[in-house]
């Protein structure tokens, strides 16, 4: 599991693989508006990366997105937050807090969550406040400055550095909190999504009740869903209304409930203490989720043998499952066992061949053991499908340094602090790219498209 600092900000939704030197200083700005968090200002946040808890998610999310019209084009991802909460900010992405997650019980009240989010992005909610804002500069004004995804820090592999200046909470807010009539339409919407994907509406009123009694709290300690989602007893009494006129009595879907379990599972053996993990083992839904997270409990133990037995009792169950490859490989190469490491690494890539974290640990791997060509060619196929990986950009510029290619070092290392906000060294090793790669390649021109976007950053200071 992959820890990554800074807010949660991304700028896939504005950018292409292709070279787009007119658009990208726009979209930077763009994205800092958008991916502003509803709690103070400049705080940083976490994102957590993890194949397997995003996989999950997945498969909670996919028959609601399918009954929203939204298809697969939107991504759930986790902020590691204890907080209760939940939100959208562009059309492609729904966060939920670590919190909101360990919270819930049971897999039909996070698909509800997701159902009354997808819904702020299917009923126009979003587009419409991003038209209301208005061009790049109104987002300057504001204060946004590009953070992303980011790698990992110097020491420890686990963290990365983003960033996010000078938004003033009043913006933030302004710019999460949703109308009542937006959160009533999110409701009926997000009841019909379920009903059509036979997900239990009971999910709907047991979320309902876990924030009802937030509102009496004062603001300051009230979890940011009530202040970016108002609840009102009027729409609390209709959405209850609503949702037991649709429940059904129908079994829980033990498909979904396995995945809910399976990500919660992970993400509280990564959050809480080992001695917990200990304690709620036998409460978890299957073997297989079991085995795992005391293979977790044991690593953070430091008590690798133990883990690794484990972890081999659940991938015996299931063999063909990458993440449980990917899992060990973590492990591994945490315990300084570059060689198992990279075995697990390549078995989960060859399971899980177009998922950029599995191809970015198994690259990580072949980098560490200095196969450098190997690691190349790895990562730039995980940077292919996840560009905005800094933790790819920073391996994938020592291996290019490795082989002498100065060049596309410079360039990976460019678009990592492009990446990170850091434009004036981004804009440093741009400029250095430029100067020795041959003019019109595909290295020169995201160079270039970098230089440009620093050149344009300074001159907006």
């Amino acid at each position: 599991m992959k820890f990554l600092s800074g807010t949660p900000m991304i700028f896939e939704p504005f950018l292409t693989k292709a070279s787009t030197r007119l658009t990208i200083f726009a979209s930077i700005f763009l994205a800092a508006l958008t991916f502003v968090m509803v709690t103070a200002p400049a705080r940083a946040a976490t994102i957590i990366r993890d194949p397997d808890i995003e996989y999950s998610l997945a498969q909670l999310a996919k028959p609601i997105l399918a009954a929203a019209g939204l298809g697969s084009n939107v991504r759930v991802l986790v902020i590691d937050d204890n907080k209760l909460n939940a939100f959208v900010v562009d059309n492609r992405h729904i966060f939920l807090h670590s919190g909101l997650i360990l919270k819930t019980d049971n897999a039909a009240m996070l698909q509800a969550v997701i159902a009354h989010e997808a819904a702020h992005i299917a009923n126009g909610h979003i587009t419409r406040r991003m038209q209301n804002f208005g061009s790049a500069r109104t987002a300057a004004s504001l204060g946004g400055v590009l953070a992303a995804i980011a790698g990992a820090a110097a020491g420890n592999p686990e963290l990365g550095v983003g960033l996010a200046l000078g938004v003033n909470s009043s913006a933030q807010r302004n710019f999460l909190a949703h109308t009542r009539a937006e959160e009533a339409s999110a409701d009926k919407s997000a009841l019909r999504y379920m009903k059509t994907a036979r997900v239990n509406t009971q999910g709907t009123i047991d979320v309902l009740e876990l924030f009802e009694g937030q509102e009496l709290l004062n603001t300051s300690r009230q979890d940011p869903y009530v202040r970016s989602h108002p609840l009102t007893r009027d729409r609390i009494r209709a959405a209850k209304a609503g949702a037991q006129a649709l429940v059904h009595d129908g079994d829980e879907d033990a498909t979904a409930q396995y995945w809910f379990g399976r990500a919660k599972g992970k993400l509280s053996a990564f959050e809480r203490p080992p001695k917990w993990t200990k304690r709620t083992l036998k409460t978890s839904p299957s073997k297989d989720v079991r085995l795992m997270r005391e293979a977790i409990m044991y690593h953070r133990q430091s008590q690798k043998s133990k883990a690794i037995a484990a972890l081999d009792q659940a991938i015996a169950m299931r063999p063909r499952d990458p993440f449980l490859y990917e899992l060990k490989g973590q492990i591994l190469i945490e315990s300084r066992d570059q060689q198992g490491a990279l075995r697990a690494y390549k078995r989960a890539a060859d399971l899980a061949p177009n998922n950029s974290l599995c191809l970015g640990g198994y690259g990580r791997a072949l980098l560490s053991l200095k196969r450098y060509k190997e690691a190349r060619a790895v990562l730039e196929k995980a940077r292919s499908i996840d560009f905005r990986d800094s933790r790819v950009l920073r391996d994938l510029g020592a291996a290019y340094a490795a082989l002498g290619n100065r060049g596309m070092a410079a360039v990976a290392t460019a678009e990592r602090y492009a990446l990170q906000g850091r434009m004036k060294d981004a804009g440093i090793h741009a400029k250095r790219a430029v100067g020795l790669l041959p003019q019109g390649s595909a290295g020169w021109r995201r160079a270039d498209d970098i230089l440009l976007a620093a050149k344009r950053a300074a001159r907006k200071k």
